[in-house]
């Protein structure tokens, strides 16, 4: 009995192993994009002696001070009218605690410069003066 399931079984494997002559298929590699870790930041930055700060529409930031801010300030200068203008930028920066408590409560590490703009004009708040005035 054990003979005639073991003539069995050897019988299928090879039925099954000789009945295929398939290639192997080939797997295609999956692409996986990385997420950015880093935040893009778009804003007005301002840099005076002692501190320097990054405004968007919806939020305000105070910037740490290191070598990568002072190149911004650098960069920012050739755009500014005054001292106190802000000048639109792009930068990557990542978002962190105020360690000392003083200003700000967040503030922006700034990784990358990205893009720095000249200022538009916004002309929707300039007062509008009308050419038809009567004449006495």
């Amino acid at each position: 009995m054990k003979k005639i399931y073991f003539a069995l079984l050897a019988g299928l494997f090879m039925l099954n192993s000789c009945g295929e002559d398939s290639e192997p298929t080939e797997v295609e590699p999956q692409v996986v994009v990385a997420k950015d870790s880093i935040p893009t930041i778009k804003g007005e930055f301002i840099f005076l002696a002692d501190a320097a700060v990054l405004k968007g529409k919806d939020f305000i930031y105070g910037v740490q001070i290191d070598s990568l801010s002072r190149e911004l300030a650098d960069s920012v200068a050739n755009f500014k009218q005054d001292d106190f203008d802000m000048v639109p930028v792009t930068v990557k920066a990542r978002i962190i605690k105020n360690p000392r408590r003083e200003g700000w409560e967040e503030l922006v590490e700034i990784k990358e410069i990205l893009e720095i703009s000249s200022k538009e004009t916004d002309t929707s708040a300039a007062p509008r003066i009308k050419k038809d005035i009567e004449k006495p």
